[in-house]
């Protein structure tokens, strides 16, 4: 069946529920600043995980390269940091310990940097000259047999203070700390600002306060914690006691001319199961946030209220610039800026929004 044929099936349902089809949000303007990043002729990006802006306008580049061994093994992970105009000024951690498999860097508001890796489940705060200040979880031992942690059904008992491929971190007003846990664990861990282990919430499943991946996390400026919940294909939202609050589901047509970044095109179930599903969330500040999502099919960014109404959306999968290749990590210093970093196609976009047009 063609997605044109989907769509007109869905308008049909909707129709004959009684309730009308939801309204298509706005395309917003955009434009992707050209060859942004500037990187010396011997350092290459491999997938880039993640992307992250501080105070100052220094981007920060978590990247799946420098690889010397397989996917899960010694250093599929190079955090790099550049100026405002995109020019490499260092790499930040060479050879640490911590590093197997890049997952996602943020910043939080003093400018510490905070990487989180899904090969050693290890999560590492720097300080803004690039020391380790702070470390959380632990990494398989070499001298032990060991491998890439697997689901099983049940799932394994979460580990207070350990984590099982975390995916990202996030901070409330008081500087708490919370660490999605992620595609084995499905849950979220709290610690205090100190870095003492405080609570945990949440289990594989379905229902409010359950997780199936867990993928990203981000906090308003009331302190409130958003977890993309990515196999469920919603936000959910909790206070920061973990007390959840409410759902975000993206329902948004999809085009009829979508498709893949590679594979077959979807089957209208499978289609529907990932349209909308949130890969990256990020917050923007000021006095009115926003929330921006992202998806892999049929790759769209979302502006959204915090309450979860979409406003907006801009672009779709493909290898040009403004295009996307799954967005695996947003950063938004300002509501029309945005960094976005991509797994396939091996870079980061800097994208300048123009939704006055």
């Amino acid at each position: 069946m063609k997605l044109y044929s989907v769509l007109a099936l869905l308008c049909l349902c909707s129709a004959a529920s009684g309730q009308e089809p939801a309204a298509t949000p706005p395309e917003i303007p955009y434009d992707a600043v050209p060859n942004f990043l500037r990187l010396p002729s011997d350092l290459h990006l491999g997938e880039v995980a993640g992307v992250a802006v501080n105070s100052q306008k220094h981007v920060f580049v978590f990247s799946r390269g420098n690889t010397t061994g397989p996917a899960y093994g010694a250093s599929a992970a190079q955090l790099l940091e550049f100026g405002p105009d995109g020019k490499y000024i260092r790499e930040i951690g060479k050879n640490l310990y911590a590093w197997s498999f890049a997952h996602v860097v943020r910043v939080d508001k003093d400018d510490n940097i905070w990487a989180v890796d899904k090969g050693s489940d290890m999560v590492v705060k720097f300080n803004p000259e690039g020391r380790v200040v702070m470390v959380f979880g632990r990494k398989k031992e070499a001298s032990d047999e060991n491998g890439p942690w697997t689901r099983v059904t049940p799932p394994r008992p979460a580990v207070n203070g350990q984590f099982r491929q975390p995916t990202d971190v996030t901070w409330d007003t008081q500087g708490n700390i919370f660490i999605s846990d992620g595609y084995i664990n499905s849950r979220i861990a709290k610690f205090d600002k100190n870095g003492d282990w405080v609570k945990q919430w949440g289990d594989r499943g379905t229902k409010p306060g359950e997780f199936n991946t867990p993928h990203s996390i981000a906090a308003d400026a009331k302190g409130n914690i958003y977890v993309a919940d990515r196999a469920n294909r919603r936000i959910q939202v909790f206070d920061p006691d973990g007390t959840f609050i409410r759902e975000i589901k993206i329902d948004v047509p999809i085009p009829p001319d979508a498709h893949p970044w590679m594979g077959n095109q979807p089957s209208p179930e499978g289609a529907a199961a990932q349209n909308g599903a949130p890969w990256a969330i990020c917050i923007s500040p000021g006095a009115t946030q926003y929330l921006f999502s992202s998806d892999a099919f049929p790759g769209r960014i979302y502006k959204l209220t915090l309450e979860g109404k979409v406003v907006g959306m801009l672009g779709r999968t493909g290898r040009q610039p403004k295009q996307f290749g799954w967005i695996h990590e947003i950063a938004c210093p300002s509501e029309n800026e945005l960094y976005v970093a991509e797994i396939l196609n091996w870079r980061v976009q800097k994208l300048m929004l123009h939704p006055a047009k």
